[in-house]
């Protein structure tokens, strides 16, 4: 499980958590990647695990920081095992992970420039963070053979198909050489996310956007978000 939270070095708000699919295929099949696809909220998450996390792992990881003269503000994201022992610490990254983010942020109500200008004037403890309670999908198109060996320069078709109330973030995306026309650059081209009152909702939407959307060797799992 990924977990995040906010910190101007005094104070820390947690953010909603998410859970990502690392593995190139279905079932946790082939060689790791940057992200194939995420959803939040977690299936299993509650406030009690929230609660054991924020006490545990992320508010005395802010405090040692500052003790050691080295406060940091920002996000602050953990990389977690949830285990039979309580959540485990994998790594923790100074930034919004990938793909998480693209399905974090949708569901973030207040403004995150307020949050920012917050945490930049230490006044977190100030500002009222507040989340939707719609859940989140979202699903990664890479290129044919990512992570390994991959072409690029395909046109990307079926953007102008996508519903209104659907996300694509570019990742491996360049301009073509006439007026409109999208052409993949990397192993991870697009992320296609959407929102729904449940999570089978919001997968339901996201792969009937998917399916929209076209170019040469497009791979991507079917199995995010599938329980």
């Amino acid at each position: 499980m990924s977990y995040f939270a906010f910190t101007d070095t005094h104070t820390t708000v947690p953010a909603v958590p998410a859970c990502g699919y690392k593995t190139v295929f279905d079932n946790g099949k082939g060689p790791n990647t940057g992200g194939m696809g995420a959803y939040s909220p977690p299936v299993f998450f509650s406030a009690e695990l929230g609660r054991q996390i924020d006490e545990t792992i992320m508010n005395p990881v802010v405090k040692a920081l500052q003790i050691e003269s080295r406060p940091y503000e920002g996000i602050l994201y953990g990389g977690l095992m949830i285990t039979g022992e309580g959540p485990k610490v994998l790594e923790f990254n100074a930034r919004f992970g990938d793909p998480e983010t693209q399905v974090i942020l949708p569901r973030l109500k207040t403004d995150l420039i307020d949050i920012m200008l917050a945490i930049a004037n230490k006044q977190l403890m100030l500002t009222n963070i507040e989340w939707s309670n719609d859940a989140s999908v979202g699903v990664v198109l890479a290129s044919g053979g990512y992570p390994g060996d991959f072409k690029t320069g395909f046109p990307i078709t079926g953007l102008d198909d996508i519903d209104k109330d659907v996300l694509v973030f570019h990742a491996g995306t360049k301009t073509g050489k006439t007026m409109g026309e999208i052409l993949t650059s990397g192993g991870r081209v697009l992320t296609v996310v959407a929102t729904g009152k449940t999570l089978a909702e919001a997968r339901k939407k996201v792969y009937a956007n998917v399916a929209r959307i076209h170019f040469e060797g497009c791979h991507y799992r079917r199995d995010i978000a599938a329980f």
